[in-house]
């Protein structure tokens, strides 16, 4: 569910990187992100994510969760 009007949902693979965290996107595109809490328990997993684009390949999040539902 999204909070602002503006924000976006964005699908793929969750990753920890040296300098943060970046979703490796389902269309293959790789994007950084800005997140105000760490998602320790979707690292590596499937998620969905909703944000606002702020730059060609980095997204502000608002929020994280599970793309299965859970």
């Amino acid at each position: 569910m999204k909070d602002n009007p503006n924000d976006s949902e964005y699908t793929g693979l969750l990753i920890r990187d040296g300098s943060g965290f970046v979703l490796q996107s389902d269309d293959g595109r790789r994007y950084r992100l800005e997140l105000l809490r760490t998602p320790i328990d979707e690292v590596e997993k499937q998620v969905i994510i909703t944000g606002l684009l702020i730059g060609d390949d980095q997204i502000e999040a608002e929020g994280v969760r599970p793309a299965d539902g859970s």
